[in-house]
């Protein structure tokens, strides 16, 4: 078994349903549902949308593969009304997916708004990096709220590449975006 950190997130329909039935089917197809963060609302991170996105970590036990993994995620997404404009995980963009910024010579991803989006944060301490799947997600340390939740949930889990806790790539986080708890 494998412990395994998820990021589920939502900004389109009714965003608390979405995650909650995503987690449904993760326990159902995946593994075991070991804990969960709060839920936490955020603003878009890489792009404008008036809609505000909810987000949680959870924590699974696993025995399949980091490929196969994927795999049942983009399934469960997909099966959620999710539609990407690119296969995989999104962390190798073609220039398809790639808009060029105003001075001609950086290209940057192109986000929308999602029913779901659940992403591989980590994979215990394994290194995976192919062409569809990068873990650790590459840019987890750039991004406010997906280290909130992550901090609520495990603020000692050392990074397997960057080798610094959770607690502190939040600390050193230059992210400004606000990240608020949701209480019910």
């Amino acid at each position: 078994m494998k412990e395994v950190f998820i990021l589920l997130g939502s900004n389109r329909g009714d965003r608390a349903d979405f995650i909650s039935k995503a987690i449904v089917m993760i326990g159902e197809t995946v593994g075991s549902v070991v804990t969960r963060s709060s839920l936490y609302e955020s603003d878009p991170w890489g792009f404008e949308d008036e809609i505000q996105f909810l987000n949680q970590v959870i924590v699974i036990d696993t025995t399949l593969a980091p490929e196969d993994l994927l795999e049942q995620l983009l399934t469960i997404e997909t099966k959620l009304g999710r539609i990407r404009p690119f296969e995989g995980c999104g962390c190798s963009v073609s220039s398809s997916t790639m808009e060029i910024e105003g001075d001609g010579k950086h290209e940057k991803p192109i986000y929308s708004g999602r029913t779901i989006d659940l992403d591989i944060l980590f994979y215990g301490q394994q290194l995976v990096f192919t062409d569809k799947l990068m873990i650790p997600h590459p840019r987890l340390h750039e991004r406010r709220f997906v280290l909130v939740p992550l901090t609520e949930i495990s603020p000692a889990f050392v990074h397997p590449l960057l080798k610094k806790t959770i607690s502190a790539l939040l600390r050193e986080c230059r992210d400004l975006t606000k990240v608020t708890a949701l209480t019910f």
